[in-house]
């Protein structure tokens, strides 16, 4: 297992015998910086299961557009990624969670116009469609202690 807190990372190694499923953390603070560390976090965790490009690639793009999710609209301090390579589901399982309240994307001025791309509007609102477009399987769960949004991919 590869664990990560605060930017420290800890490599625990495997047990004598082969698990149903390999896992992967790592906790950081709600920047800018959380989604390309966190996406390197996973791509080198991929890399270290033996996973094709293919799948890594997936793996980076659906990583960045959940925690850019958490950093645009949480609030939350910290976001934590954790991992699972699950061999007999032929999977990997991401898992994004934060501990805010998340915020409603701000209305635009007027809905009834084209959208303008100097707004940003025209680069934003499309990263749980590319998540699903992307997975097995997608689940939201939402409790008052933050949210956890979660995707199966395929391994190929």
């Amino acid at each position: 297992m590869i664990t990560a807190q605060q930017g420290h990372l800890t490599v625990v190694p495997p047990p004598d015998r082969a698990t149903s499923a390999e896992q992967a953390v790592c906790t950081l603070p709600v920047t800018p910086a959380a989604a390309p560390a966190l996406r390197h976090f996973a791509t080198t965790s991929a890399r270290g299961w033996g996973l094709g490009d293919d799948v890594r690639d997936a793996l980076a793009l659906v990583v960045t557009e959940l925690v850019a999710n958490v950093v645009l609209h949480s609030g939350s301090a910290d976001v934590t990624l954790r991992l699972h390579l699950l061999p007999t589901q032929r999977s990997v399982r991401v898992e994004v969670r934060d501990a805010g309240h998340w915020h409603p994307r701000p209305a635009r001025p007027d809905p009834a116009a084209p959208l303008d791309a100097d707004e940003g509007c025209a680069e934003r609102g499309r990263g749980l469609a590319i998540v699903e477009a992307f997975a097995l399987r997608t689940a939201v769960r939402l409790t008052p202690d933050g949210t956890t949004v979660r995707a199966d991919l395929p391994l190929g």
